[in-house]
């Protein structure tokens, strides 16, 4: 098994060092009969984020679509051209759990899957209201079998992403037409709490649409 980390990256200087560290961290968690690397995808960057990937010696491509969808497309299908046969997707602005690739390998294991779909955690509450907090604990299914779909933390077969079609030239919900994709053409899904990353709680949204906005518009409402 050959896997790659896919990452999509825009102006994330701040967050992109803890993200490949913690990458680093799960592949070492690995067996030595599974191969894995990071691969970032920067997408118009103007800050130093290029130069702390390079500085992390991690493979990287460029482009400038501002446009999630495209630019995770454009990663996952190099990697598959390199040779990945599963790809695992995450944010610049996430950090994995120690097993987080590790997990991923024992569903594989034990039930062969085609994705799965992992949780997050929310690394600061500080900043936000309480009962913000409470609702989102609240509206959270932080169990097997959920039915949450973050791109910060969603795998699949690189076989069955193509076969598929890929991630579409979405600017928000890119994950959830993907995760649709393999449902209506029957392929096997794993909804997973096992499968775990913290995630920023920040409120200045990359995406529109995408978790910061979640957040956003529920500290919103409770102010």
């Amino acid at each position: 098994m050959k896997i790659a980390i896919v990452i999509p990256a825009h102006n994330e200087a701040m967050t992109i060092a803890s993200c490949l560290a913690s990458v680093q961290t799960a592949i070492e968690q690995l067996p030595n009969s599974i191969t894995a690397y990071p691969l970032v995808v920067l997408d118009g960057c103007t800050d130093d984020t290029l130069a702390i990937v390079e500085a992390a010696d991690v493979d990287y491509i460029c482009c400038d679509y501002q446009c999630v969808g495209q630019v995770r497309d454009m990663g996952i299908r190099h990697a598959i051209a390199q040779g990945a046969t599963w790809i695992a997707c995450t944010d610049a602005d996430s950090v994995m759990t120690a097993d987080w690739l590790m997990q991923q390998v024992t569903h594989i294991t034990q039930q062969p899957t085609d994705m799965i779909c992992g949780v997050v955690d929310v690394d600061n509450w500080a900043h936000l209201t309480l009962k913000t907090q409470a609702d989102y604990i609240a509206h959270y299914q932080d169990m097997m079998g959920h039915r949450h779909i973050h791109g910060a933390n969603l795998s699949f077969s690189g076989e069955a992403y193509t076969a598929v079609g890929g991630f579409a030239p979405l600017p928000c919900h890119e994950d959830v037409d993907l995760v649709k994709k393999f449902e209506d053409h029957g392929y096997a899904i794993t909804w997973s709490n096992k499968v775990r990353v913290i995630t920023s709680s920040r409120l200045d949204a990359r995406a529109n649409e995408g978790f910061a906005d979640f957040l956003a518009n529920l500290e919103k409402r409770n102010l």
